[in-house]
């Protein structure tokens, strides 16, 4: 199978190397890997261009950008920077970050089980990260969401759902959006891939509010929005969030911020995610 890799990358000279070092070591090579330099300040160039020298397969772009790391918009503009200068004979799609050590069988893995069932229309592992000596698990997420650092699209699956939008929520919108054209999901509990950073550590504190306005933007309403608050607050150990959670989202219900699922959607959305929460209760 052939796998598009695009990793936008902002001031990630730290982490770089290690990323591309691993994904140069896959059993399965990549068809493709494009670096977008998105305005970095460090060396973060420097890399990308000397791996592109080496290996026939990489390359990378520069972009120009806002200097602030805020979620979702300045990644998918960075990732929808370098699709518009890839051409589109992939089969596998993918955006991984640029702080990520993946193992070596991981493309691998992927192509088996795309493979197996052309109703996959995103397959990846599990983020894991360094606590103490030890690799644990980063568990912000329920087990069967996709981590937007390592998103994978089966070509047919990303078409269908019309791309990424540029906005928090992006990383959820793709999955639901996915599930309500007919694709499944599938996570790999035995696909650990190394997270150097902790998601959100760079994030700007003006990205705040941007969860709550996420849950807007999905369609949620009122109810799921304060449950979903919650429940995020809590895996992240911190409760003051949920009136950040809940300001953002009466901000973007407030300013009419444009929605990233059509109306038909989100009543699909809506009844998908109390159907989930009825089975978590009952």
């Amino acid at each position: 199978m052939r796998f598009y890799i695009i990793i936008p990358a902002h001031n990630e000279a730290l982490h770089l190397q290690q990323t591309l070092t691993s994904l140069v070591s896959q059993r399965l090579l990549p068809t493709k890997i494009l670096i977008v330099n998105d305005n970095s300040t460090d060396n973060t160039e420097e890399i990308a261009k000397s791996f592109s020298e080496k290996y026939p397969f990489i390359d990378f772009v520069n972009k120009q950008s806002s200097p602030l790391h805020l979620p979702g918009s300045k990644v998918i503009e960075a990732f929808n920077y370098g699709l518009s200068n890839l051409d589109d004979n992939y089969d596998i799609l993918c955006k991984f970050d640029a702080d990520l050590i993946f193992p070596e069988n991981y493309l691998e893995t992927l192509s088996i089980y795309y493979k197996q069932d052309d109703s996959y229309g995103m397959i990846a592992g599990f983020c894991y990260i360094k606590k103490d000596e030890n690799w644990v698990l980063e568990n912000l997420t329920d087990k069967e969401h996709i981590r937007g650092a390592l998103k994978t699209y089966q070509k047919a699956c990303f078409n269908a759902i019309n791309g990424l939008e540029p906005a928090m929520g992006w990383d959820t919108a793709d999955e639901l959006k996915a599930m309500y054209f007919g694709w499944k999901i599938k996570t790999l509990p035995n696909l650990h891939v190394k997270h150097l950073r902790p998601t959100g550590a760079t994030y700007n504190k003006k990205a705040k509010y941007k969860q709550g306005e996420a849950f807007y933007r999905l369609r949620y309403g009122f109810l799921i929005t304060f449950l979903a608050a919650v429940k995020l607050a809590v895996k992240k150990g911190n409760f003051l969030l949920i009136k950040d959670y809940l300001l953002g989202y009466f901000k973007a219900m407030q300013k009419k911020m444009p929605r990233l699922v059509s109306s038909k959607q989100g009543k699909w959305i809506r009844a998908y995610r109390w159907k989930k929460i009825k089975q978590k209760l009952f």
